[in-house]
């Protein structure tokens, strides 16, 4: 996991008018959410020979002007897990491009009285001129957590992976609970126990598509592992020394685990 902050080398801005003709900075992605860069993979710094649908400045990378474009085209596109091994500063500012990409295209109509919408004239956020409905990019908050039972740790296998790989329990946030609610109902759904002490960690954005992931690490309480076989077809506790860490640690998943092994030494 990046334990840098995205503001090391970028400034936030944005503007749908503005343009430039010096050298610059371009996010370009296709209709799979994948990257463009160069045949020497790095990200270009003039403006392809590419018909784009639309172009955004969002900002200032290393000093340039940054833009975020679509297009319909195909060349050297990367989904964004190989722009993290290949460059994982690119991969910081890719993630935020590719939300502002992703909000562009999905928010032109309103979804409440269906009228062509405008970029708002001060904020980041489409605007409805007819029932003046706002629409910002979309995060979705969702909880990760590390389950502790003495020296050991709960992992379970989800049905939606392809292979025997066990992961930490995870999941959204519900409207109207906070992030804390979150972890315990979430924990009770997925493998039926009780947990406590309940301790918040760290955050992570995580563009696949649209997350915000908020770590913590638990307590185990009470109750015995059950599984509803549909979403979780499997849960047990793990000696720290048997469990296999991802091959990637581009998830604040692969951080926790780390975090729990580190711990028990």
């Amino acid at each position: 996991m990046i334990e840098t902050s995205i503001y090391e080398n970028y400034k936030i801005e944005f503007n749908d008018k503005y343009q430039t003709d010096d050298d610059a900075y371009y996010f370009i992605f296709n209709e799979k959410r994948e990257l463009y860069l160069d045949k020497n993979k790095n990200l270009p710094l003039q403006k392809p020979d590419f018909e784009i649908n639309f172009s955004l400045y969002i900002g200032k990378f290393l000093n340039y002007d940054c833009f975020v474009a679509n297009t319909n085209q195909t060349g050297n596109f990367y989904d964004l897990r190989e722009i993290y091994e290949i460059r994982r500063d690119l991969y910081l500012i890719a993630s935020r491009a590719v939300l502002i990409n992703d909000w562009f295209i999905s928010h032109q109509y309103c979804g409440r009285c269906g009228t062509k919408t405008v970029v708002d004239d001060k904020d980041m956020m489409m605007r409805c001129p007819q029932c003046q409905q706002v629409h910002y990019p979309r995060i979705a908050p969702a909880i990760i957590v590390a389950i502790r039972k003495d020296n050991k740790l709960l992992m379970a296998k989800h049905s939606y992976h392809n292979s025997d790989r066990y992961a930490l329990i995870a999941g959204f946030v519900e409207p109207g609970e906070t992030i804390e609610e979150a972890v315990t109902r979430e924990t009770a759904e997925e493998v039926g126990i009780k947990v406590k002490n309940i301790n918040y960690l760290k955050s992570q954005s995580w563009p696949f598509p649209n997350s915000l992931m908020l770590a913590f690490e638990a307590e185990y309480e009470s109750g015995e592992i059950t599984v509803d076989d549909d979403e979780i077809v499997d849960a047990k506790w793990f000696k720290t020394s048997d469990i296999k860490n991802y091959p990637t640690d581009i998830s604040i998943s692969s951080w926790l685990i780390e975090n729990v092994i580190n711990n028990n030494k």
